[in-house]
C-alpha cells in the first residue's frame, strides 16, 4: 500500500524529468498502477486517510512515486461515494483541446507540493485524451471541466511540470480573459 512516505516531494528532480513512454504493459507495471489508484481510493476514505496519514488527492502520475513512466491514475466519487471518474492510463497523449480556459477559484494542489501556491492555474475547459488502459487496449477520453482539470495536471507531471509553473508571477489571481471558473 502506497503512502505518504512514497510520494516524492518537491524538489526531487525527477519531478522535473519528461517520463520515459512504456512500451511494454508488464506485471509489474500493471501492479504499480492499480496502487496508484488504489492510494487515490484510499485516500478519499476519511477512516484510511486517518488512519495512515494520506493527504486527500484525485490524481497521481507516475512520477510522483519516482517512476519513468508515462502512466496516472484519477479517481474521483461523487457524493454517493461511488466512483464518477475511474481511470489507469498508460501513455496518455492530448489530441485536442477548446481554445476556451478554466480554472479552479482556489487554486490547484498537490500531492509532490507541501507548501501552498496561491494563484490561477489556467487550463483549457475540454480535453480529447487518447491513451491504452492496462489491458493493452486504446481509449479515448472527452474530458470537459473538473476532469479535464485533473488530466492536465496529470499530464503535465509527466513532462515534468508543476502547477504552480503555470502561476502569473506578476499577477497570480487575475483570471485571463475570458477564462471561466470552474464551478
Amino acid at each position: 500500500m502506497l503512502t505518504m512516505k512514497d510520494i516524492v516531494r518537491d524538489p526531487d528532480p525527477v519531478l522535473r524529468k519528461k517520463a520515459s513512454e512504456i512500451t511494454d504493459i508488464d506485471e509489474e507495471t500493471i501492479s504499480q498502477l492499480e496502487e496508484m489508484r488504489e492510494y487515490l481510493i484510499n485516500s478519499q476514505n476519511p477512516e484510511t486517510a486517518e488512519k495512515y496519514g494520506l493527504r486527500p488527492g484525485v490524481g497521481i502520475a507516475a512520477p510522483q512515486i519516482g517512476l519513468d513512466k508515462r502512466m496516472l491514475a484519477i479517481y474521483v466519487e461523487n457524493e454517493e461515494g461511488e466512483a464518477e471518474y475511474d481511470y489507469m492510463l498508460i501513455n496518455p497523449k492530448v489530441k485536442s483541446h477548446s481554445v476556451t480556459e478554466t480554472y479552479l477559484p482556489g487554486g490547484e494542489g498537490c500531492l509532490s507540493i507541501d507548501e501552498e501556491y496561491e494563484g490561477l492555474v489556467h487550463r483549457y475547459q475540454r480535453v480529447r485524451i487518447t491513451a491504452t488502459t492496462i489491458d493493452g487496449k486504446p481509449i479515448e477520453i472527452k474530458a470537459k471541466g473538473y476532469l479535464a482539470v485533473i488530466l492536465q495536471h496529470e499530464l503535465d507531471h509527466l513532462d515534468g511540470i508543476l502547477f504552480y509553473d503555470h502561476i502569473d508571477k506578476d499577477f497570480p489571481n487575475d483570471p485571463k480573459i475570458g477564462a471561466k471558473p470552474l464551478e
